[in-house]
């Protein structure tokens, strides 16, 4: 395998280069440029049209990302169906991945991974394969696809196997990922390029932020519904933060922040209680988390200088089994989950219950 780093400026990329890459003509450096804030989605799909008298193609599902792209996708938290994205926009990839699945004379499965910014869609790479998001999604429709696309290959077309209509849940399924970190003292739990996790969880509601709440749960720490929450966040994400800082205070909960963060959100009218950076002195956060008196993280990466002060702050909570959100995608995701666990009681019920609900 090889090592993938995300670079911002051409310092970073020069600090690489010299550092952590042994180039050789053996061993090429590729670089990718990176589409910053955009959506990921991961569509899964089954074909016939590389049989004689095969022409149906039939999405499965489409995975929104939570995270932005640039999050390993079996790293990423995802919600079925897509919830954001236009109609339009959904249209495009189901267009993009029939034409994709014919040009490619696919039998079976083919999973496409698409980015979307600014209403454009990209096409990050396609698989004519099955991938490893087939089984969460087989449990979110009711259908099996891979026991489908066995018999596809075995020569079956759909339409004689009776699968021919894309089926869309009218409830939400949210896949999160498992990590180790918890068995590995001492490694960073940011999320990149490269795939860290182990496992993965699933919840199922009829309310996203439900559904999201019980995917954490599953997958632990679980949210909390009241409590005094910490923020810390890069430049960039000021300005998007605010938004989630205003549904948190909304809901009751305290702020404290560092100091950058805390003026920005102060200047928007947000009431923060500021705190030191670690490196500044004391009381900072490290203390705060110590006795328990944070519930919540939100802290997304930021420049060199300031990374060994972040990843105090994430092993501690890590350690102290506190959750923490490394994007403000997955800090706004928590505010919905908890502002739905304070409205209504969580209710259970089981997948062939919910499989009734789609009309197939």
């Amino acid at each position: 395998g090889r090592a993938m780093q995300i670079v911002y400026n051409e310092d970073d990329l020069r600090h690489y280069m010299r550092f952590a890459v042994e180039a050789s003509s053996r061993r090429p450096v590729l670089v990718d440029k990176f589409l910053e804030d955009a959506i990921e989605v991961d569509v899964d799909c089954i074909a016939d049209v590389g049989l004689p008298g095969g022409e149906t193609m039939v999405v499965g599902g489409m995975l929104e990302h939570i995270e932005y792209a640039g999050v390993h996708s079996g790293d990423a938290a995802m919600v079925l169906p897509a919830h954001t994205l236009g109609k339009k926009v959904l249209e495009t990839i189901r267009q993009y991945t029939y034409a994709m699945a014919k040009e490619l004379k696919v039998i079976g499965l083919m999973n496409v991974q698409y980015a979307v910014k600014d209403n454009t869609v990209y096409v990050l790479e396609v698989n004519p394969r099955a991938s490893r998001t087939v089984p969460f999604v087989s449990k979110a429709i009711g259908v099996q696809l891979a026991k489908l696309a066995a018999r596809v290959m075995a020569g079956k077309t759909l339409k004689e196997l009776g699968f021919t209509r894309e089926l869309t849940p009218k409830y939400f399924c949210v896949k999160e990922s498992v990590f180790p970190f918890g068995r590995f003292p001492g490694v960073d739990i940011l999320l990149s390029p490269e795939m860290k996790s182990t496992g993965e969880v699933m919840g199922i509601d009829e309310d996203l932020g439900i559904a999201y709440a019980k995917s954490q749960m599953a997958a632990q720490p679980s949210l909390p519904i009241k409590g005094k929450i910490f923020l810390s966040v890069r430049d960039s994400d000021k300005q998007p933060l605010v938004p989630v800082a205003e549904q948190f205070k909304k809901m009751g909960f305290e702020i404290c922040a560092t100091s950058g963060t805390a003026k920005h959100l102060q200047e928007q009218g947000i009431p923060v209680q500021p705190l030191l950076k670690i490196s500044e002195g004391r009381p900072n956060v490290l203390d705060l988390l110590k006795n328990d008196e944070i519930v919540l993280i939100i802290n997304t990466p930021s420049t060199k200088v300031q990374r060994e002060d972040e990843k105090k702050i994430r092993l501690t909570a890590l350690h102290r089994k506190i959750p923490i959100m490394t994007t403000i995608t997955g800090g706004m995701a928590a505010a919905l989950g908890i502002e739905a666990m304070q409205r209504k009681q969580l209710s259970v019920k089981t997948l062939q219950e919910y499989h009734k609900e789609l009309d197939k």
